[in-house]
């Protein structure tokens, strides 16, 4: 049966609605991560069923990380060194979570994914970074970096909330970047991992396209003007943002843990 079969009916008001999530999901996402807490409901509210709405998510979210990712890098803030290494490591981080999906349990890895949000709340707001745009001190730090995104690679394709805001986190704790130099490099890591999720996804055929697409427009405007913010705004609206972040899918995590029960 096609995805199609499963889709209901969305009028031009409902599209307009979810392209208008869709911008505001692609800008939170470009600053903090965090996008899916606005697409997901969203999507789930117009009546797609949960394998689809995530599918769908992943299908369009790829466009506002690419946007977000090519508006980091008009502004110098992009390593495209460590790059060479995030983006393909990411990639493969994605896919092997994707498998572990059918060896645990994703239910597992609730409380352990609580104390992390934690911990990448406590990193982002307590840091001291370097100056914005400076590099990573060390040659090790394009390795440094390429860990942190097989593992946070890893943990979207396994599990997914928050993978942005870990990339931050990762960055900032780890290699002392600004979190305009993070949030940068955190979108080639995340747009790697999306292409891998998406890529899945359609291969199951759980992207439903004629609702992906016209929401793609939406993330390339949303993801471009993040980034823009960001870069412009800097570090403080940055932390802002992530903070709230991190509170919304604290609560999230938490209610779903205590659901499960």
């Amino acid at each position: 049966m096609s995805p199609a079969s499963f889709v209901p009916a969305v009028s031009p008001l409902e599209l307009a609605i979810l392209v208008a999530a869709a911008f505001f999901a692609g800008a939170v996402d470009a600053i903090a991560g965090g996008g899916g807490l606005i697409m997901v409901p969203a999507l789930l509210a117009a009546g797609l069923p949960p394998h689809l709405t995530l599918g769908t998510n992943k299908g369009q979210s790829l466009f506002g990380s690419l946007a977000a990712t090519v508006r980091f890098a008009r502004a110098g803030l992009v390593d495209w060194k460590g790059a060479r290494v995030t983006f393909p490591l990411a990639f493969l981080g994605a896919l092997a979570g994707a498998w572990l999906v059918s060896v645990i349990r994703p239910e597992v890895l609730r409380p352990l994914v609580l104390g992390l949000l934690v911990l990448a709340a406590v990193l982002v707001t307590v840091a001291r970074p370097r100056a914005q745009g400076s590099p990573p001190g060390s040659k090790r730090g394009p390795w440094v970096a390429g860990i942190v995104a097989l593992a946070v690679g890893t943990y979207d394709g396994f599990f997914g909330p928050g993978a942005g805001t870990f990339y931050i986190a990762g960055f900032v704790g780890l290699l002392g970047l600004s979190l305009a130099r993070a949030s940068a490099d955190a979108k080639v890591a995340n747009f790697a991992s999306n292409i891998a999720a998406a890529i899945l996804f359609s291969s199951r055929g759980a992207i439903v396209w004629s609702l992906a697409l016209p929401l793609a427009a939406g993330q390339l405007l949303g993801g471009f003007l993040g980034a823009h913010i960001a870069v412009r705004r800097g570090d403080r609206v940055i932390r802002a943002v992530v903070l709230v972040v991190v509170l919304a899918l604290v609560v999230k995590v938490a209610r779903d843990l205590l659901q499960a029960r």
